[in-house]
């Protein structure tokens, strides 16, 4: 498969259109903060904080990552769902990373980038009122493949990292995530990355591979996948959830019957698999004791 730019949605709380060229994108109601500083490049979080938040508190987090095939994208995506997760009590935040059409960069810089968006987060822990063993990453499509990233890859970390400081999450949510990059023995269907060269660089197909990379001790997970996905095809979770769970891991696949790419993303359709993506993140994070029953 080719990597393919995901598509955006309309958002709501407020409602506000989107396209890729609303960068760097305004948030209303987010704090916006430099958490990297990098070949020129100032790279953004833009934090939602629930109401009344301050930093004596130690909430629960969740990061998100932009979909866009890696090469575009806005951290605007998901600031809905942002908002929402905010209004119901956790720290939210949109991180920004390099992409191949703005900055000539790999899918491996933008591992990098996730990775020390989820050490800022844990660094400034007690400043942003953040519980640092309760930090979720969250994406969609490529943003998916970044969470997981963070969560599995051993490498792309760069020498100026804090390896002192934990990049892995301690939750993931993804949104019809890239999650096999390289091929899998006895699924011929997989025809991972496809002409992507320029987006590797020189990192291996294996090294890109969440699925390659899962083990015990990966974090609880929960996937929304659409049956008919023509970019990440749901056989690719489907494999991913089964090797998470043969290593004793929580992972939830929850498919959506007949849907896209992109299905959860608001405006799609008549709106009912954002919202129950939405429901369903929400459950997920109850179930984990992040957040109390509405």
């Amino acid at each position: 498969m080719k990597f393919a730019t995901a598509v955006l949605g309309f958002l709501v709380l407020p409602i506000v259109s989107l396209a890729q060229s609303n960068y760097p994108p305004e948030m209303s109601g987010a704090r916006v903060e430099t958490f990297r500083s990098i070949d020129d490049v100032d790279l953004r979080v833009w934090i939602f904080d629930p109401d009344g938040h301050d930093a004596s508190q130690s909430r629960a987090a969740v990061v998100f990552f932009f979909g866009g095939g890696f090469r575009a994208g806005t951290p605007a995506q998901f600031q809905n769902q942002a908002r929402y997760l905010a209004s119901r009590g956790m720290v939210a935040i949109a991180a920004d990373y390099r992409v191949f059409n703005r900055n000539g960069t790999t899918i491996g810089v933008a591992v990098n980038d996730a990775k020390a968006s989820i050490r800022w987060v844990r660094r400034h822990a007690g400043r942003l009122g953040v519980d640092p063993n309760r930090i979720a990453a969250a994406g969609g499509s490529a943003g998916g493949h970044l969470a997981a990233s963070t969560a599995l890859l051993p490498e792309f970390d760069s020498p100026s990292d804090d390896a002192d400081i934990r990049s892995t999450p301690d939750a993931l949510a993804l949104f019809n995530p890239v999650v096999i990059t390289a091929a899998v023995p006895g699924s011929p269907d997989i025809d991972p990355l496809g002409d992507s060269a320029e987006l590797r660089g020189e990192a291996s197909r294996e090294s890109l591979s969440p699925y390659h990379h899962v083990g015990p001790g990966s974090p609880p997970t929960i996937i929304f996948h659409g049956t008919d996905d023509s970019t990440a095809p749901y056989s690719h979770v489907e494999l991913f959830t089964g090797a998470m769970r043969a290593a004793d891991n929580q992972c939830e696949l929850v498919g959506y019957e007949g849907e896209d790419h992109g299905f959860f993303n608001y405006g799609r359709g008549d709106g009912s698999a954002y919202e129950d993506t939405l429901r369903r993140i929400d459950a997920f994070f109850v179930s984990l004791g992040w957040l109390t029953k509405p």
